[in-house]
């Protein structure tokens, strides 16, 4: 049998593989944590052939969706990575859906059995669903008597999993991540320690943002500890006691751990690197993590669909915070006008990127997997990123916005993230997003929520904000509120901003 160093080191390689590997190598070594409980690499993967043997039993078919929906727990992680060995896809799904929503992806995916705890089996109620339901309370039960599965041939462009793109209306998208590009996942990160490894997973297992540290952290033999509902605290605490060594966290997860006041209280002497990715990370941000927590930070662009990835070590690079970094080595980056043309450099385009990871298409959705595509004169297919960039002169990459959040006001061009910044500035402001909004007069018109920072009253803010726009800019209304709306995973939904405003302007 191949050691795990030996597969690491093949063109291709499967996950359920390695973890067989570490099995019989260091089976003992915790590969999973959450709260008091662990499994070691030898329980954990006899627990990924019992569940296989039991998928295989109810008739899962080679490529066949295995749909979770639940809270972080051992027995998630375990049915993931099991649905992979019996050949299957596990396709998460946030539990924070509707239940109508959840029906749907459900559906969508084409699951044969859907895994719920309690709390999602509420939401689902009722609802039809072709799947078979077993409960993740009752994973015990169901795999007993199942036996040893039976070995599956996996290949680069089987599906690895589905992911369901995030979205505040109708059905999200399901992505299908092939197994190829989860090995490039896998074989970029060979030099990022994982190995021995103390990974803080603080974000959901339905997430890819949670997939790229968590996958390599398994697949290269460290341990994971998986974090409940995120608490700055509570993070900070649990980081200490397991002397963690990796994190990968969301802005605004950051953002609200740097604000515990005690934060240099506590012992993060072990951390060697931190990641992250999901949603704009402000350069002041950056830098008082760099002044103030031990080890890297590594900031990674890219999609869950895939296409190109940036990199922005910010300890190499302080005066280059205010990008998301360069491509990585073998992905290719271009930005293109609306006409799909190429721009030139230094100026300003959308992001298309190919490159070794990317997806192999929306599941079921073929128009919408041919609009995700953009191709070069030489046949090349890419993927659209949906933001809108340009390099600078050393070739790093700077983000302006998504370009469905682009605001046109009387024929000028608003990126949201302007005004954000300034708005950032004031100290009556403790976050903030900009909408456009629709007007009679412009077509469009920028609107500022904020989160109060002070007492200062919104018209100063709006006011002192406008000054220091340009004219074509100004916000034309200001909106105190409580807290911005945001995705399990950090990102503002501004379509809830967008239609809190609309339903409730004058």
């Amino acid at each position: 049998m191949q050691t795990a160093l030996e597969i690491l080191g093949q063109p291709f390689g499967t996950l359920p593989a390695l973890i067989a590997a570490h099995a019989r190598e260091r089976g003992d070594k915790p590969a999973v944590v959450h709260g008091d409980a662990a499994l070691s690499y030898a329980q954990l993967d006899a627990r990924m052939d019992a569940i296989a043997a039991a998928l295989q039993r109810d008739g899962l078919a080679r490529g066949q969706a295995v749909a979770i929906v639940g809270a972080m727990s051992l027995d998630y992680a375990a049915i993931f990575l099991g649905a992979i060995r019996a050949g299957g896809a596990p396709a998460p799904i946030a539990p924070s859906s509707t239940g109508d929503q959840m029906a749907a992806m459900i559906a969508d995916s084409g699951a044969g059995v859907v895994f719920l705890d309690s709390d999602a089996a509420a939401t689902l109620d009722d609802r039809a669903v072709a799947a078979r339901r077993v409960m993740l309370e009752a994973v015990d039960a169901w795999i007993a008597g199942a036996g040893a599965p039976s070995p599956v041939a996996i290949g680069p462009d089987d599906p690895f999993n589905i992911i369901y793109s995030s979205g505040t209306t109708g059905t999200p998208k399901g992505i299908v991540q092939p197994h190829a590009m989860r090995w490039a996942h896998i074989a970029r990160n060979s030099g990022a320690g994982f190995g021995d490894a103390v990974t803080m997973v603080a974000t959901p297992l339905y997430s890819n943002t949670t997939l790229v540290s968590f996958i390599p952290t398994i697949a290269w033999g460290g341990t994971a500890v998986l974090l409940g509902k995120f608490d700055a605290r509570g993070f900070l605490e649990a980081a200490a006691k397991h002397r963690a060594t990796h994190a990968m966290l969301v802005p605004v997860q950051y953002q609200r751990i740097m604000a515990v006041p005690e934060f240099d209280s506590f012992d993060l002497s072990a951390f060697r690197l931190k990641t992250c990715t999901s949603a704009p990370f402000a350069a002041s941000l950056k830098a008082d993590i760099l002044a103030r927590w031990p080890g890297l930070l590594v900031e990674y662009y890219g999609m869950t669909e895939g296409g190109g990835t940036c990199v922005l070590v910010c300890n190499q690079h302080p005066d280059k915070l205010h990008t998301v970094g360069v491509p990585v080595e073998g992905h290719d980056i271009r930005l293109i006008d609306d006409a799909g043309r190429e721009v030139a450099r230094g100026e300003m385009g959308e992001v298309v990127g190919r490159s070794p990871a990317m997806m192999s298409g929306y599941h079921g959705r073929k128009q919408a997997s041919a609009e995700a595509e953009w191709f070069d004169g030489q046949g090349n297919r890419f993927i659209r990123h949906g933001d809108v960039g340009r390099f600078d002169e050393d070739g790093f990459l700077i983000l302006m916005d998504r370009k469905k959040d682009m605001i046109i006001s009387g024929g000028f061009n608003i990126y949201p993230s302007d005004l954000e910044a300034v708005l950032r500035q004031h100290p009556g402001v403790r976050d903030c997003a900009v909408v456009g909004v629709p007007s009679e007069q412009w077509g469009e018109t920028p609107v500022g929520f904020y989160v109060p920072g002070d007492a200062t009253p919104a018209g100063e803010i709006l006011a002192a904000v406008n000054a220091g726009l340009g004219k074509t800019q100004r916000l034309s209304d200001l909106i105190a509120i409580d807290e911005l709306p945001r995705s399990a995973i950090g990102k503002v939904l501004k379509r809830e901003l967008r239609d809190l405003y609309v339903e409730n302007r004058p």
